[in-house]
């Protein structure tokens, strides 16, 4: 074990070496083809096209695991890699392999430079999807004052840099002034991916300073790729005018506010059509990529670079309510396994750093790291001190915005597929790229070490802690099947309450119910049900914003009404995405206790959580009006299930300042208390009333040992509950069944029960129940 990651690296340098010398011969293979074999129809030409695309796979991801390893970036493992692969190691070794592997027949190069090209809409796309302006928002002003410093003393250096280079360096001595807004774009943009990657590292994700760190560079990148935007418009023209200058601004003026408008609500609209209207695989990602490509199409017709439309999608995209984690994990996977290291591994091909070897442009390299590192780290430091930061923040904030990374190598890409870069300038910047991302981690982590956290900080950490342990906070959307009945109002109303307080987006199934009339006036059950989602959703919106002085987009709704509902239909429906399916129907129990088949069927086609809000046997048709000091009872016994559904009472109790009391039945107590089961009874209520505080809501615990579970969540209900919220365990059989115990208080309590199914036992995993808690 201790010896592994020793070995691995040495087993994939080895891996590169012997991959390096397998396909060099091929390459004198397909060399020896025919030319019009090797340029048309034959195999030799998509050899060499599959063989380059192999190489730069095997040996850029081989280098990043590398890196990766060692606490580096495995972004810069794949660029090096290409480096390696380049005129600077494989071409200087062996120049023939590498000239007959890596061709420079325009219509060989041009294969792979697609590839290259598309990757970096991709990268640009993933980029933006990463880009949380939400945590912007939040931050404050801190942010915008480091990111506005961090950009203006960097690219000042770096413009004023170019005015004094060699005219060697630039392609046409009149391309002077573009060459330097490149340049001085080049020094002042961060990586927002590396900078994120060593934050998280660190834990400081959640702390004050990791987030004002990640949000300056992502401010950072906004603008860097609105300034790219406009220098491309003006290399276009060809020099620096007036006119296609402001037209240029205007245009991309127009595009983010039409974008950051209209075009959000067309791209969430398409996403989500895509989700519930297709059938066939993958369909939300090709709809992604439509996107990603209009919105480039229309840059490239402003006459700006397709990146600016590939990174406002990508924005867009990531915002978008219905894009669950699965899909941006789909969308992650190809990008980072193929065009990835594809895309860096020519960016790496490009350079040639046998042209150091001369002593000028050696030391001029020299001069552009240091000019670069003391610019960047000077700008954000001094943003850093106006924003009102001690030293030693400063200096963290400083030490991070110097890693330009993957952004860097595709803004300097642009500029040399542009003609606006040399060659040798381009292995410059590239050199500088790396040398200052490999130096940012160390000095990031020796920075943030020495930073303390105040009590304060500390408290706000340990309850986002909380929420990523949260039952609520992860889902992601949500399903309701109501009718006209008390509980199917009941039940709307209550997911308006859980799905208000992050706009989660909810699709309502209404069933028909011609006994049950509205007032007069009345339109209908539909527009009640979808009436009171929005009540609720309100209510915990405004609960939200003012407990966390955050705005809460409004809950997106679907409404559907459907005759009757099937395990057919539910399941229709289910395959679109739902993190659970709330059931409020006014026939649920038979006279005997048992759940109808009808629910049966419905809970069979959803394969996921499910909430049935149900009338307690001796409780009457109406249901509870939820206000402040209302009491919601939670049975608990320690086990994740029971937890959930305290997640899910203080959820509900937050908007109306209800007040939650947690029941613990010890088993244990009641055969023989031992000190383990004790220190394990406090964990649990301790664990929920950090959970309550977390929510802002009002907590009781009890604890009863002399009782079974029914009769002690009974005789609690008897002194003021309004309702139960129980976490249980749906069990599997013919019957819909969830443990004696939920059947048990069904018929004794008078008030509604709402049973949260967070689990289920397959047929595969069912045993013979031992014991019994709350949630058997």
């Amino acid at each position: 074990m201790n010896r592994r990651p020793a070995t691995t690296p040495r087993i994939v340098a080895a891996a590169v070496l012997l991959a390096v010398l397998a396909l060099a011969p091929a390459g004198h293979v397909f060399a020896a083809q025919p030319a019009g074999h090797a340029s048309g129809m034959g195999g030799s030409a998509e050899g060499l096209f599959v063989a380059e695309i192999v190489l730069l796979l095997l040996v850029g991801r081989g280098i990043g695991e590398i890196f990766q390893r060692h606490g580096q970036p495995a972004i810069m493992g794949q660029l090096i890699g290409g480096i390696l692969l380049g005129p600077s190691l494989f071409g200087w070794l062996w120049p023939d392999a590498q000239h007959l592997i890596f061709s420079t027949d325009p219509a060989q190069k041009s294969m792979i430079d697609a590839v290259s090209q598309l990757g970096i809409l991709l990268l640009l796309l993933l980029t933006g999807m990463e880009t949380d302006l939400r945590l912007v928002r939040r931050v404050g002003a801190a942010c915008f004052s480091i990111s506005i410093a961090g950009i203006i003393v960097p690219f000042a250096c770096g413009f004023a840099l170019a005015q004094f280079l060699p005219a060697s360096l630039l392609p046409a001595p009149t391309q002077r002034i573009v060459a330097g807004l490149f340049l001085g774009t080049a020094l002042s943009i961060s990586s927002v991916k590396i900078v994120a990657m060593v934050v998280r590292e660190m834990n400081f994700m959640r702390r004050n300073l990791g987030q004002v760190i990640i949000s300056s560079a992502i401010i950072e990148d906004t603008i860097g790729w609105l300034i790219i935007a406009i220098t491309f418009g003006i290399a276009t023209n060809g020099s620096l005018q007036v006119l296609p200058l402001i037209t240029t601004v205007a245009e991309v003026a127009l595009f983010m506010v039409f974008s950051f408008t209209l075009g959000r609500r067309l791209v969430f609209t398409l996403i989500r059509w895509s989700n519930d209207s297709f059938r066939s695989e993958y369909a939300v990602i090709t709809v992604i990529l439509i996107i990603m490509g209009v919105m480039a199409l229309i840059t490239n017709l402003i006459g700006v670079h397709t990146v600016l439309g590939a990174f406002v999608a990508g924005i867009l995209v990531g915002e978008s309510p219905i894009l669950s984690d699965h899909i941006e994990g789909q969308l992650r996977g190809v990008i980072t396994a193929l065009f990835m290291p594809i895309f860096f591994g020519m960016a790496g091909l490009s350079a040639d750093l046998t042209v150091l070897t001369d002593p000028t442009l050696a030391l001029l390299t020299l001069a552009l790291v240091a000019i670069a590192s003391i610019g960047k780290f000077g700008g954000a430091f001094i943003g850093g001190k106006l924003a009102g930061m001690s030293l030693k923040e400063a200096t963290a904030v400083g030490s991070a915005m110097n890693a330009r990374g993957s952004t860097e190598v595709i803004v300097a890409s642009i500029g040399l597929s542009m003609n606006i870069l040399s060659h040798n300038l381009f292995t410059m910047i590239v050199t500088m790229a790396v040398i200052t991302t490999l130096a940012m981690p160390p000095m990031l982590r020796w920075a943030l070490g020495r930073l303390p956290v105040g009590h304060a900080e500390k408290q706000r950490v340990e309850r986002e802690l909380l929420d990523e342990r949260g039952f609520v906070s992860k889902l992601e959307r949500l399903l309701l099947l109501v009718d006209d009945s008390p509980a199917g109002k009941f039940t709307a109303y209550l997911a308006g309450l859980v799905g208000g307080g992050s706009g989660m987006p909810t699709t309502l199934l209404h069933l028909k119910d011609g006994r049950i009339a509205g007032p007069a006036g009345d339109k209908g059950g539909p527009e009640r049900a979808r009436n009171e989602v929005r009540k609720g959703a309100a209510r915990s919106a405004r609960a939200v914003s003012k407990a966390e002085d955050t705005s809460v987009e409004k809950v997106h709704l679907t409404t559907r009404t459907e005759s009757e509902a099937t395990a057919e239909t539910i399941a229709e429906e289910a395959r679109k995405g739902y993190g659970l399916l709330l059931v409020g129907l006014e026939t649920m129990v038979t006279a005997k206790g048992s759940f109808t088949g009808a629910l049966h069927a419905i809970t069979g086609g959803f394969d996921g959580p499910l909430c049935l809000v149900l009338n307690g046997a001796r409780s009457a048709a109406r249901m509870p009006v939820l206000k402040a000091g209302t009491t919601m009872l939670v049975p608990v016994n320690g086990t994740e299930v029971s937890r959930r559904a305290a997640d899910f009472a203080l959820a509900l109790a937050r908007p109306h300042r209800a007040r939650v009391k947690v029941l613990y039945v010890s088993q244990a107590a009641r055969q023989g208390a031992t000190s383990v089961s004790h220190r394990r009874e406090e964990a649990m209520l301790k664990d929920i009333a950090d959970l309550a505080a977390r929510y802002g809501v009002q907590v009781d615990t009890a604890l009863r040992t002399r009782a079974t579970p029914d009769r002690a969540i009974a005789r609690e209900v008897a002194k003021g509950a309004a309702m139960v919220v129980m976490g249980v365990t749906q069990r599997p059989g013919e019957e819909l069944f969830f443990g004696d115990t939920a059947t048990a208080v069904l018929a004794a309590v008078a008030c509604p029960v709402v049973l949260l199914a967070s689990e289920r036992i397959r047929p595969t995993e069912a045993r013979a129940e031992v014991g019994g808690g709350p949630e058997a």
